[in-house]
């Protein structure tokens, strides 16, 4: 088909083998960050190819949360439209669960990842995100903040193509509650 329009189909197979490997340097740098993945609480901000639509056809997210999941992590998205067509492919299950929201999607999360470019992901309350998580780890793989903001905001910050930020907790660690303990 590609031939038939005046596409050189091996241009179109290297871009797919490009966007392949986008996934799996995203995959690296959350494992990197975490340096294990099983029993990790990973919340997901975003199902879509891209912000703005509700389609998740060959959507990087996708394909990403299904390789986080192999790798025995537990998640939470959340995308402001794609959530019932990402349920279709991605059912919810005991290590799969889907939010109504952005702070309900990082709860107690062990890291929040970025993974679709939706305005309301760049205009986060970083003091609130900050409440709710376990760990302030965040994992940007659309780039929408800059790095020094969220060092700022006491966040270790992983974005694509720059160094990872990471927060000092000046020699106090954050104060950690038992499971079932209120806070």
């Amino acid at each position: 088909m590609a031939q038939q329009h005046g596409v050189n189909f091996q241009l179109l197979e290297e871009i797919r083998k490009i966007n392949e490997t986008q996934r799996d340097i995203f995959f690296n740098k959350v494992l990197s960050a975490l340096w294990t993945l099983r029993g990790k609480k990973l919340a997901a901000l975003g199902l879509s190819f891209k912000g703005d639509t509700d389609d998740i056809r060959d959507s990087p997210a996708i394909a990403v949360i299904r390789k986080l999941l192999e790798a025995g992590a537990t998640i939470t998205a959340f995308d402001p439209a794609a959530n019932e067509r990402a349920m279709a492919v991605l059912p919810a299950s005991d290590k799969m669960h889907y939010a109504t929201g952005i702070y309900e999607a990082a709860k107690e999360a062990d890291a929040v990842l970025i993974l679709t470019d939706w305005k309301q992901f760049a205009q986060l309350d970083l003091v609130k995100l900050n409440q709710v998580v376990k760990f302030p780890i965040v994992i940007d793989g659309r780039n929408l903040y800059k790095p020094e903001r969220m060092q700022e905001h006491g966040f270790t910050y992983v974005s694509v193509g720059r160094p990872p930020q990471y927060h000092a907790q000046q020699g106090k660690p954050r104060s950690v509650r038992a499971v079932g303990v209120p806070g």
